[in-house]
């Protein structure tokens, strides 16, 4: 069983930064591949990164490219999503999920092990 515990939310203004972070209990976090969901009110929860259990590589919805970026730390069973440039529509619940899939597999919101979720709100 894999436990993931969120951390680092909290109110921005707009064109500012945050950094997400995520760490996990257990000791198979090497291998498994990692990202980060978000879920704004009133709507579906979205894809936003991924990255592979070796993080070599790294998925981005396009909404965030460019200003996203997500690191993985095996030494401290981590994950980060460093946020630049943020805008009011990236208001919402982040979420830390793990799949002992490829992270290819969490694109389609398919994810084994999920955190509990963290406020992120930025203002205008």
């Amino acid at each position: 069983q894999v436990q993931l515990v969120e951390s680092g939310g909290g109110l921005v203004q707009a064109g500012g930064s945050l950094r997400l972070s995520c760490a996990a209990s257990g000791r198979t976090f090497r291998t498994l591949a990692m990202g980060w969901f978000r879920q704004a009110p009133g709507e579906e929860r979205e894809f936003v990164a991924a990255i592979s259990a070796s993080g070599g590589s790294t998925y981005y919805a396009d909404s965030v490219k460019g200003r996203f970026t997500i690191s993985r730390y095996n030494a401290k069973n981590a994950v980060d999503l460093q946020m630049n440039s943020l805008k009011p529509e990236d208001t919402a619940v982040y979420y830390c999920a793990a799949t002992n899939s490829m992270a290819a597999t969490l694109r389609t919101g398919v994810g084994d092990y999920w955190g509990q979720g963290t406020q992120v709100t930025v203002s205008s």
